[in-house]
């Protein structure tokens, strides 16, 4: 089964012109909303993180997304299964996790919902407000857009590397693992700032991943440069594979964004790392020094069926 066929097949059942992007826009409400699920063994895993670092990553994964649609968060629904091995305790933990992320931002979670299960599941639907902000689309992508991200990549990637694989610890790639922050502020100034249409999606699923989906949507190639690309050297020393981990590893909670080059002097802490150019024989076109790669899929970025 594939993810992305799975979700247009719906798309296509429902005739639903919301689905498609990060959060769905309801225009006519002012607001955005997302919903996304983190599942034991999946998403996470309980030997690996305390139940306030569960509490706390859930809150910032689904904060990401509103972030990558240039909303507001506002309010947070949560729902969680509990199985017979996690106590109370671990459940106070886990809302003192929550409760942590949003201790600066002016977004109150609101209710949700307890049941049983046989292992612990976790389903967070996020409200954003759009007043203000121009709300982005996948399908935004302009041929001359500058292709921007926030921070840097692959940290995330290695961290979980380093921890499932008992490697020597360090202490900053764990902790972009384990404590990832939502980049709303890199959001909002794009947000409120820019007149024309935009593409914005968040890195949850990997820096190429998002490079694609925007280049598919936009029906454009996504021209980037590797040396542009802002990652910790440190990952280097640890991995060979450090490119995979910058590219396709995934949960560093970065935005990457298409924007024309006059809102650039506007911005603030946003790495240039290409540009959309008109469509060529692939989605993602990779520039190297000494090389190019052409990417046509994603199969090498997380899929939850396979």
């Amino acid at each position: 089964m594939n993810e992305i066929k799975l979700i247009n097949n719906i798309k296509n059942i429902l005739n639903s012109k919301y689905i498609g992007d990060d959060c769905a826009y309801l225009k006519d409400l002012g607001i955005v909303v997302s919903q996304d699920s983190l599942v034991e063994n999946v998403h996470f895993n309980k030997e690996m993180m305390t139940p306030y670092q569960t509490g706390y990553k859930s809150i910032m994964a689904n904060l990401s997304d509103i972030a990558a649609s240039g909303a507001k968060p506002c309010y947070i629904t949560i729902s969680i299964s509990i199985p017979k091995d996690v106590s109370e305790e671990d459940i106070n933990e886990y809302y003192e996790g929550c409760k942590f992320a949003l201790k600066d931002l002016d977004v109150e979670i609101v209710g949700g919902d307890i049941t049983g299960a046989d292992k612990l599941f976790i389903s967070i639907c996020v409200i954003g407000k759009t007043e203000g902000r121009k709300i982005s689309s996948r399908s935004n992508a302009k041929v001359g857009h500058k292709i921007i991200t926030s921070g840097v990549h692959g940290s995330s990637a290695a961290g979980l590397e380093i921890l499932m694989d008992d490697l020597e610890p360090d202490k900053d790639l764990i902790k972009a693992h384990l404590m990832p922050t939502a980049q709303l502020d890199f959001s909002k100034q794009i947000a409120e700032q820019i007149e024309e249409d935009y593409a914005m999606m968040d890195t949850s699923d990997g820096l190429i991943d998002a490079l694609y989906k925007i280049g598919v949507a936009s029906d454009c190639t996504m021209s980037v440069d590797f040396e542009r690309i802002l990652y910790d050297p440190k990952i280097k020393e640890y991995f060979e594979n450090y490119e995979d981990l910058i590219f396709y590893g995934g949960e560093d909670y970065q935005l990457v964004a298409t924007v024309p080059v006059e809102l650039l002097p506007k911005l603030k802490n946003y790495t240039i790392i290409g540009e959309v150019i008109p469509k060529e024989d692939c989605v993602i076109k990779l520039n190297y020094d000494d090389r190019v790669e052409k990417i046509n899929n994603i199969d090498k970025c997380y899929n939850h069926f396979k």
